[in-house]
This record gives structure tokens, C-alpha cells and sequence, in this order.
């Protein structure tokens, strides 16, 4: 075997041997220092410094919570979008680019316009129980 082709497996080799210790590595070290006795509060499924009275059944989230979730996802979208256009921008013929850029930006407003129109954006009163 060539003394090159030798040095290939050896890279590939000390590849896979450095891959698997990033991997296993962390859990072992983790595994290492974590502490060995465990508090009741730790079993809690939401550990902040108050006992947890009530069930977590008893709560219902208005479908307001998560139409905002969907509004903020399309803006995450808008933004992971117009990045990668603004450097990119001086490649692209000048009117093209805008124009793509411009329908673009429209089709994502309708996602805040729709909900507006539909009354998303206005909370419905509490009712108090006592």
C-alpha cells in the first residue's frame, strides 16, 4: 500500500476518533459531575422556586397565543429571507431584485393583515372567578 494512501486512512481514521469523542465526550462529563442525590423540587416538571399547587390540566390557552406564535414564525421567515437578498442584492439586475423583493414583502404582510382583520389582535375580556 502506497505510503499516501496510508495517510488518507489515517485522516479518515483520526476523524472518526475525534467525532465519536465530541459525541460520547459530553455525556461522559456530564455523567461525571452531575450530582447524585435527587430533591423532590427536581422532579417537578418546572423547577422556580414555589411549590406547584393545581393541575395543569385546569389551563387553557386562547387560540390568540398561538395565531401570535404563527405571526412570529412568518416574520422569522420574512427576516431568514431578506438577509440573504440584501447581500446578495448587487448581483441581481436592480428591477428584478426589487420587484421579487417587493412581492415577496406583500405576501408576508398579509399574514399580519388577515389576523388583524380577523380580530386576532383584540384580547377578549377575563372573566374572574372567584
Amino acid at each position: 500500500m502506497p505510503e499516501y494512501q496510508l495517510l488518507d486512512y489515517m485522516y479518515v481514521f483520526f476523524f472518526l476518533v475525534f467525532g465519536i469523542c465530541t459525541a460520547l465526550g459530553p455525556l461522559i462529563i456530564s455523567n461525571l459531575v452531575n450530582p447524585r442525590s435527587i430533591l423532590k423540587t427536581t422532579l417537578d416538571p418546572y423547577e422556580c422556586g414555589m411549590d406547584i399547587f393545581g393541575d395543569a390540566q385546569d389551563i387553557r390557552f386562547h387560540v390568540s397565543y398561538y395565531l401570535y406564535a404563527l405571526i412570529f414564525v412568518a416574520f422569522a421567515v420574512d427576516i431568514l429571507f431578506l438577509f440573504p437578498v440584501a447581500t446578495a442584492y448587487h448581483l441581481v439586475s436592480g428591477s428584478h431584485g426589487l420587484v421579487v423583493l417587493f412581492i415577496f414583502v406583500f405576501v408576508l404582510s398579509l399574514t399580519v393583515v388577515y389576523p388583524w382583520a380577523k380580530g386576532v389582535f383584540t384580547w377578549p375580556k377575563r372573566k374572574k372567578i372567584s
